[in-house]
């Protein structure tokens, strides 16, 4: 990929783009070998050139009485830019080939948002990655009809399918560190959109990088521009590759998950930003498991089970009177303002869960007093992450830690794990202290205190079974070896995971196993207080509602306590009992976690409802409002 490609003749395993676009004369760069990733030829279709995925190269496309057509209004009279009838995608299989996608039909036209819905393995992504042409290695694809902006597609080479997938097909990925060139710094990538196509004069692309950066709430654009990859945050990385993806203005977005990373404020700059393009005329193909930014950005919607289009229609008629029981089942894990705390999943879904006991009598098992940190950074001083922070949180209760990235969010947890020490203030466990404790202190008060990360796959370490990663906290309990074996399986129970799981590695999970599993893990030495740092922001609906369920289950079952760090507002309504908001690491307002949504104080904090997509009704600021 661009200089890295030149070092060798190997090809880039992970990305894309196997190899640098052509140029006018650029006879190096010109059809070569197919690289790995290439597409597999299907019926009546050549194998192509390499694979060419750069997102969102381009010119802005003519796209004649739809432009100017707004979100509400999408062009009924224009071409299709997408038309599919009989997809079927399949994979070879260890006995016999596997349908990822089964007779699925499809009309994008200008301007015009349609979104695909479903659990993981539902089809949507493959769905939309034979819409470039990417299928993947040794796919089949098939269809009666597989035309894009009016070409047949199905017998197109890698050749011809460059200026599509460039000036016409933008392609956002869910996961941005992948997409996005390691070796390259953030504004050269972006640069390379708008070289490959000539979308602006050369003079120009600079200040456009900077122009695109802003648009996708990059704050600091001159810095992160920059800046490599791994130096972002999450969120900021896939608002580098958004822009990426808008750089020429194509006719088609295809976003697969674009707002999953995000805080509710930047994902409601990134909604905005695609509504101006629809307005401009783009259109937009979403595959996304949030139903409130389905509700909020899509016309139709089609949802998927297995391959399959089980319902279909206006995006406010599907979602107000489902037809499909599968519909429904995503809607009813979905958690409501109004059922806060009720059951999310299986035949008990929908009843309400007992109240807690008073909680002034439960003992207070975490105390934070005026804690304080900041960090060096290189030209700039010193970086205040948090600034007196205080809280106390009781047995069996949750506390919620919500803001933006860069808040103090995870800085807080750390703090409170015994893993970062703070400059002022102090943290007590039970009643202990973190500072001045002998390292054998320290790490026996560190099974009172267990942490469940995001991303549990890359806190396993990938060589040990799901029986390993459970036993290896239990040597630290003082717990027999002879014993481990039982533990193991009781935890398995615990989490309800099946006991054959345990021979598996994380990599042969899903992901509500891997979580599972990790809670699992954090259960081991009889933890009274668990750090929850972001545990279901990359599930699926319905397992995010498992997952919630177990974690308040677990908790009427053991006592234990959780500290739940998510920006995920909706979310931390539904599992928490008291909240608090943090920006640039102060709390701004703390409190009763139902008083301080439904009457927010601080003017940040009403932001932060205020750009929650609802699902349905109103949000508890606004019913409170509406009420008073």
């Amino acid at each position: 990929m661009g200089c890295d490609a030149r070092r060798q003749r190997r090809l880039r395993r992970h990305r894309l783009v196997d190899r640098g676009l052509p140029r006018c004369g650029d006879h190096r760069r010109r059809a070569g070998r197919l690289g790995p990733r290439a597409v597999a030829a299907g019926p009546g279709r050549r194998a192509g050139g390499p694979v060419i995925g750069d997102p969102g190269t381009g010119t802005r496309p003519r796209l004649g009485t739809a432009t100017g057509a707004g979100p509400q209004a999408p062009g009924d009279g224009a071409q299709p830019l997408v038309e599919l009838r009989g997809l079927t995608v399949s994979f070879p299989g260890r006995r016999a080939p596997v349908r990822a996608v089964r007779g699925l039909s499809l009309t994008v036209r200008a301007g015009e948002s349609v979104a695909l819905v479903g659990e993981s393995g539902s089809g949507k992504s493959v769905t939309a990655r034979s819409l470039v042409g990417l299928a993947g290695p040794g796919a089949r694809v098939t269809a009666d009809t597989f035309r894009i902006d009016g070409r047949e597609a199905g017998s197109l080479t890698g050749r011809q399918w460059r200026p599509l997938r460039g000036r016409r097909i933008g392609f956002v990925l869910q996961d941005a560190l992948v997409s996005l060139d390691p070796l390259r710094r953030v504004g050269d990538e972006i640069a390379e959109a708008l070289h490959a196509h000539r979308s602006v004069p050369r003079t120009e692309v600079p200040e456009r990088v900077l122009r695109l950066l802003a648009d996708a709430g990059v704050p600091d654009p001159e810095l992160r521009a920059r800046q490599y990859p791994h130096e972002l945050s999450g969120g900021l990385r896939q608002r580098a590759l958004i822009a990426s993806a808008i750089a020429a203005g194509p006719a088609l977005l295809i976003a697969d998950e674009p707002t999953t990373a995000l805080d509710v404020t930047v994902q409601a700059q990134i909604l905005d930003l695609l509504a101006e393009r629809r307005r401009a005329g783009m259109a937009l193909l979403l595959i996304s498991h949030d139903l409130a930014v389905v509700a909020k950005v899509a016309d139709r919607v089609l949802v998927m089970k297995d391959g399959e289009v089980v319902e279909e229609g206006p995006t406010a008629e599907v979602l107000a009177n489902p037809g499909h029981p599968y519909t429904r089942q995503l809607l009813d894990a979905v958690p409501h303002a109004h059922a806060r705390g009720t059951r999310l999943s299986g035949p008990r879904a929908g009843i309400p869960r007992p109240r807690h006991a008073d909680p002034a009598e439960a003992p207070v098992v975490l105390a934070a007093r005026s804690v304080g940190k900041s960090f060096a950074v290189p030209g700039r001083g010193r970086l205040t992450a948090v600034e007196n922070v205080s809280f106390t949180l009781r047995a069996g209760r949750t506390l919620g830690i919500v803001g933006e990235s860069g808040s103090g969010k995870s800085t807080t947890g750390r703090i409170l794990l015994g893993l970062t020490a703070p400059d002022t203030g102090s943290v007590e466990v039970e009643g202990k202290s973190w500072l001045g404790l002998s390292a054998r202190d320290r790490r026996a008060l560190h099974r009172r205190v267990q942490v469940v990360h995001q991303d549990p796959l890359s806190s396993f370490d990938p060589r040990y079974t799901v029986a390993r990663i459970l036993a290896e906290p239990l040597a630290a309990t003082g717990l027999p070896r002879g014993e481990h074996a039982c533990r193991v399986d009781e935890l398995m129970d615990q989490v309800g995971l099946g006991r054959e799981l345990l021979r598996r590695r994380p990599r042969q999970l899903s992901g509500g196993q891997r979580q599972r599993v990790a809670i699992a893990r954090a259960l081991a030495p009889h933890p009274r207080i668990i750090v929850l740092d972001e545990p279901v922001a990359a599930l699926d609906v319905s397992i995010q509602a498992q997952v919630l369920d177990l974690l308040l289950d677990l908790q009427a079952e053991l006592g234990v306590a959780y500290v739940f760090i998510s920006h995920d507002l909706g979310v931390v309504h539904h599992i928490a009992d008291e909240v608090m908001v943090m920006k640039d690491g102060r709390t701004v307002e703390s409190g009763d976690v139902g008083g301080v949504f439904a009457a927010p104080r601080h003017p940040y904090t009403r932001a932060l409802l205020d750009a929650v997509p609802q699902l349905d009704g109103p949000s508890p600021r606004k019913a409170h409002e509406h009420r008073t």
